[in-house]
């Protein structure tokens, strides 16, 4: 039940600070507005605010907590996958974060956007194994 509490308050988060909205995101993707580019980095900031204090803190097993080093090698994957990512977010003026809360919200056009990124993962998942990786 707590994960769904949790579920809900991110999507009325998602919803309230308009990061579900296409509008904001044509405005981010042009250079119009600063709002999403402000949610992202605040975001990144939370995000890494939370690394920072569980990095070597104990999980309920008593194991602490580290990080794996990544390996970034040529960069080339980054690269590509930034570029895919990119192009699916600006073409469908919608990011995988807020697709629940779309459909939660009655728009059912973003049912479209989840079926094709599942086909993407999935296609992934097939042609990994015969991709540089």
């Amino acid at each position: 039940m707590r994960y769904v509490l949790a579920g809900a308050a991110f999507g009325i988060l998602l919803t309230k600070s308009e990061a579900i909205s296409w509008f904001r995101m044509q405005e981010m993707f042009r250079f119009q507005s600063f709002h999403m580019y402000g949610l992202l980095f605040s975001a990144a900031g939370a995000g890494a605010l939370g690394l920072r204090f569980v990095k070597g803190r104990k999980n309920p097993r008593g194991e602490t907590m580290t990080l794996a080093p990544k390996k970034i090698g040529t960069g080339i994957r980054y690269l590509a996958g930034g570029i895919i990512f990119g192009l699916g977010w600006g073409l469908s003026g919608v990011c995988p974060g807020p697709v629940f809360t779309l459909i939660g919200r009655g728009v059912g056009v973003a049912a479209v956007f989840l079926l094709s990124a599942l086909a993407g993962t999935w296609a992934y998942a097939v042609l990994r194994p015969r991709l540089p990786h």
